[in-house]
């Protein structure tokens, strides 16, 4: 997910899929994986041209280690940052990526993040004393953490049991087989089809199991469906003379819960004879919903390259429930996470020693924020 996040934030390539282990559509296989976090970041093992943009990051290995001994891997990596940037030139801008938080606040909790953000904290009045005030701190994360304690969605299981074969490769006669990569413990489940006409069946059986929210699927070249517990609904998109539109439509409850926030946008002369609002509009009308941002949000996961293998159904779960890697599930509690819909995973944070920056900004418009 910090790939994707990162990427958009700071306009570079997006990576190959969301995770280090990935469905390669084109050989129609599960690639990546553990070996991606061993031996040295060679150029197969760098996700995204973002990192090019990136004076400081962690050693190639602490991006798996920070989730085993995350106490010893942050003070590490804030201590391997101060040295870095004190032997760095003074006369331009620096860019350092600090991960070692992420996986603090995953397995111990927001009362241990608080102490590594109060270090932290030190270290830029340090840099900002040494450099002078006129030195501008801009500090963003690449996205927010449910904080609860949360416990593994039995995804495989419910599919099986819906008559789904489970793969990590398709071949010609792979019509019932899906594949959903598991790496990370995170809130959110991208499901991969076999047969292209089997998306809808996917997402339908899985409105029934416990932690899931809602599934979303592509729906012809400019919607997508949304399927969960809550209802059913179809996010469409028109651009007219470069303007771009959404419209929201329920056939059956409101799974995004955005029917009072239509009635606003149509009482205030916000939606035009077809039911479609500006993108703007239904911006600045859910930037702080249950689900921020959803129509555009949603819809572009989809509809654009976030990742270079876009999933065929995407699952966002609710707090308190993951998906990923058992192995790994069984070797650490899982205190936090993030990945799905809801607002406290999608909503990070930036902020500014200097300037006053908008009450909200997608990442995709981020870049020009980033910078003095």
């Amino acid at each position: 997910m910090t790939n994707i996040a990162l990427s958009a934030m700071l306009g570079a390539t997006p990576p190959l899929g969301y995770e280090s282990l990935y469905f390669d559509k084109s050989s129609r296989e599960l690639r990546g994986g553990v070996s991606k976090y061993i031996g040295w970041r060679t150029p197969d093992k760098i996700p995204s041209s973002y990192m090019d943009e990136l004076d400081y990051q962690e050693p190639l290995a602490f991006e798996f280690l920070v989730y085993v001994a995350p106490e010893r891997v942050w003070r590490t990596d804030m201590q391997r940052f101060r040295e870095r940037f004190r032997a760095a030139p003074q006369t331009r801008d620096y860019f350092a990526f600090l991960k070692g938080t992420d996986g603090l606040l995953h397995i111990r909790g927001p009362e241990r993040l608080a102490v590594a953000l109060e270090s932290l904290d030190k270290i830029l009045r340090e840099i900002q004393t040494s450099c002078g005030w006129e030195t501008e701190i801009v500090l963003f994360s690449d996205h927010g953490m449910n904080l609860r304690e949360n416990q593994r969605i039995h995804l495989k299981t419910h599919l099986r049991s819906r008559g789904f074969a489970l793969g990590s490769s398709f071949s010609e006669t792979s019509r019932d087989t899906v594949a959903i990569p598991a790496f990370g413990l995170c809130g959110y489940a991208a499901i991969y089809c076999g047969d292209g006409e089997a998306l809808a069946d996917v997402a339908n059986s899985l409105v029934e199991l416990e932690g899931v929210d809602f599934s979303i699927y592509r729906d012809g070249t400019r919607a997508i469906a949304v399927t969960g517990a809550n209802g059913v609904g179809r996010v469409e998109r028109k651009q007219t003379n470069g303007e771009t539109s959404y419209r929201y439509l329920t056939s059956d409850g409101d799974p995004l819960q955005l029917q009072p926030i239509l009635e606003t946008l149509k009482q205030t002369g916000k939606l035009d004879e077809e039911g479609f609002a500006s993108d703007q509009d239904w911006l600045e009308t859910t930037a702080n919903h249950i689900y921020p941002d959803p129509l555009a949000n949603l819809y572009t996961s989809l509809h654009t390259q976030r990742v270079r293998h876009t999933a065929d159904v995407l699952v966002s779960l609710r707090d308190g429930y993951y998906y990923g890697w058992s192995p790994f599930a069984r070797l650490t509690r899982l205190a936090a996470t993030h990945g799905n819909a809801l607002r406290p995973s999608s909503n990070a944070f930036l902020m500014s020693t200097h300037r006053t920056l908008p009450p909200f900004v997608r990442a995709d418009d981020a870049q020009p924020l980033l910078r003095g």
